[in-house]
């Protein structure tokens, strides 16, 4: 039998309130290395979120990723979040769905899988509000910095422009896009304890060793 570790959406969301770094693994950004490796390195690390996010992977060798993941998370009592996939989720067992502007709309979402987490990522106020109003479980808030991982439209946000933002909020939230360890105190200053990153975790030469970097860091910037 699977071991379980979050059966509730209110398990879920209080591990995730718990977490302060949040790695999103990509198999294209892993500089060469097997992403259960890198996975298994972030664990051991002391990661206790993580997203796997593949876009071009096919179905079956994305779900085997999915499954070997899974049982790594168990054994550390980890939240494993999906990215776009709300089918891939409920097959591979995970903890929540990540939802783009463009992916299914979170209502749907919500009524496919009313026990997973769902996070929705937006890039300002009326899309942090909008995603409120329909009951994301949290957000992410990005980009901050200029991202070579993902394309979007517009200007980077910045971390005065995240500061204005952060009062909006009223569920759990990360912020990505472009952030590396010396970030990590600014950030923390203009209101945000929960960072997203990709580069910055899967193309250390130790992941692990990195996520107990970011750990320390967080934990004594100012609030």
């Amino acid at each position: 039998m699977p071991r379980r570790v979050f059966t509730t959406l209110a398990e879920r969301i209080e591990a995730f309130r718990l977490t302060d770094v949040y790695p999103v693994v990509t198999s294209e950004f892993c500089a060469g290395r097997n992403p259960v490796d890198v996975t298994a390195s972030l664990l051991a690390g002391g990661v206790r979120l993580l997203q796997i996010r593949e876009k071009t992977m096919s179905d079956r060798a994305f779900l085997d990723l999915l499954r070997q993941v899974r049982e790594l998370t168990w054994d550390y009592g980890a939240l494993l979040i999906v990215d776009d996939r709300v089918d891939a989720a409920l097959i591979a067992q995970a903890d929540g769905v990540h939802l783009g502007q463009e992916d299914i709309p979170l209502p749907d979402a919500r009524r496919i899988a009313p026990d997973l987490l769902i996070g929705v990522s937006t890039h300002n106020a009326d899309e942090i509000c909008r995603a409120q109003d329909e009951g994301c479980s949290y957000l992410n808030i990005g980009p901050i910095f200029p991202t070579r991982t993902k394309q979007l439209a517009g200007a980077f946000l910045g971390p005065e422009q995240l500061r204005a933002l952060v009062p909006r909020v009223r569920v759990p939230f990360s912020v990505m896009g472009g952030i590396k360890y010396e970030h990590l105190a600014e950030l923390k200053s203009a209101g945000a304890g929960r960072i997203a990153a990709v580069t910055a975790f899967t193309q250390a030469p130790d992941p692990g060793a990195e996520a107990v970097k970011w750990h320390t860091a967080l934990a004594r910037s100012p609030k």
